[in-house]
């Protein structure tokens, strides 16, 4: 578990790097859990996903940072300011936040 938040595992915490993904949590949500060691085994298929800057926030130790944002289930991934999903995820959806990631910061879609 991580020192920051003992909800969240600590190899989660490690990931930095490009566009940032936000996603927001509660902690005894199965289907977050669940979302959570998926996202562990994406890392180990696709080492690209290790770069990504990943912010996970669970909600009812960071309402106010919660409130922020315009979501109803957990878990919710966003992408810089654009909500990708909400509610029970999947390996292919969160596959599918993590692609979204990386082609935000790939030259080709970049603006100069």
């Amino acid at each position: 578990m991580s020192p920051v938040d003992p909800g969240i595992p600590a190899a989660l915490m490690r990931y930095t790097a490009m566009k940032k993904i936000t996603i927001f949590v509660q902690r005894f949500c199965p289907f977050c859990a669940e979302a959570l060691g998926w996202m562990d085994a994406l890392y180990e298929e696709n080492p690209a996903y290790q770069a990504l800057e990943i912010e996970i926030i669970d909600e009812m130790r960071h309402p106010i940072i919660a409130n922020k944002y315009d979501y109803y289930y957990v878990p919710t991934y966003y992408v810089g300011n654009e909500k990708l999903h909400e509610g029970a995820a999947s390996p292919d959806i969160i596959r599918r936040v993590f692609d979204a990631a990386l082609a935000a910061d790939s030259p080709a879609t970049q603006t100069e």
